[in-house]
Parts: C-alpha cells; structure tokens; sequence
C-alpha cells in the first residue's frame, strides 16, 4: 500500500512538472483580447488569425536576420510549438461554435470565419513548406533545422486537421443552406 501511494505522488508530481513546463502560447494581452470576444465566434477566430500569423511573421523575420543566428533553431522550434497550440485552439473553437445554435447573422459570421480560416491555412501551408525547404541553404540553416525539424511536422499535422476541420463546417454549411428554386 505504502508503494502504490508513493507512486502516486511521484506521478502528480512528474504531470506537476511537466504541465508547468508548457507555455502559454499567448501573451496576456492576447488572452484579454480574446476573453473579450469570447460570444463573438467572427472576432474570435480574426484573433486566433491574427495571433497565428504573428508567429508565422516573427518566424520570417527570425530566419531573415543574421544576427539572430545563436539559438535560432530553438526559438524557430519555440514559436512553431506556439503555432501548434494556436491551430489546436483554432479547432477547439471552431468545434465548439459548430456545434452551438446561433443567430442568423451571427451563424453567417462564423461562415465568413471558416472561410477566413480555409484562407490563411493555404498561406500557412506555403510558409511551413518554404521552412522545411529552406533546411538546405546552408549549413546553419541544415543545423538549425535538426532544432525544429520534429515539431514542424507537428506544426504540418495541426495545420492540415485544422484546414480539414474548416472545410468540413463549411461544406456542411453549404448543405444545410435551403436550395433556390
């Protein structure tokens, strides 16, 4: 008995440690931002956009500036784990929104946001396949790409469920949608 709570604790402990090692992939203004909009599914995927694209973007300006060569795999490999969290976010909200009963224009706004969010994974696509392509230029970029190659695929994974789940809402949508006649 005394062995199996022994276990126990050393297994809350070790989840302890390793939940207080994820970070947050969001600043605490964007987390106000989007508690804010949190009954606005529009506004709240603009946000996760948003939010999304800025990693993407501090990602390209990382890899563009040669002095920011000493520990730029890890910060690649740091942002592209905030960029897997964002795009789990992003399916959360669209599963949870899908599944809701609203308003007319405001079911017609989560549509605009699906459409939005169809969009920016196409573009988001580009961006993760120019990253893993670009593991060749040189040989800092070859090296730097061992830092980061395993959560890009990560990143690749999240980003396709999450075009995958968009354009499932969509089309669903679009069947739901009364003929003309």
């Amino acid at each position: 008995m005394k062995i199996a709570k022994r276990l126990l604790v050393l297994l809350l402990l070790l989840t302890a440690v390793v939940s207080a090692r994820k970070r947050d992939p969001l600043t605490e203004a964007e987390a106000d931002q989007l508690r804010e909009v949190r009954l606005e599914p529009y506004r709240r995927l603009k946000l996760f956009i948003k939010f999304t694209q800025a990693r993407f973007d501090s990602i390209d300006q990382l890899r563009a500036d040669p002095k920011q060569a000493d520990g730029r795999g890890k910060q690649v490999h740091d942002l592209l784990e905030d960029l897997t969290a964002l795009l789990d976010e992003i399916n959360a909200n669209l599963d949870t929104y899908a599944g809701e009963k609203m308003e007319k224009n405001t079911h017609k706004e989560f549509i605009k946001g699906l459409r939005e969010v169809m969009q920016s994974c196409q573009s988001w696509d580009v961006k993760l396949k120019a990253l893993k392509a670009g593991d060749q230029a040189d040989a800092q970029a070859r090296r730097e790409f061992q830092d980061y190659m395993f959560v890009l695929q990560d990143t690749q994974d999240a980003l396709a469920s999450t075009a995958d789940i968009a354009r499932q809402y969509a089309e669903e949508s679009d069947a739901d949608k009364p003929k003309k006649k």
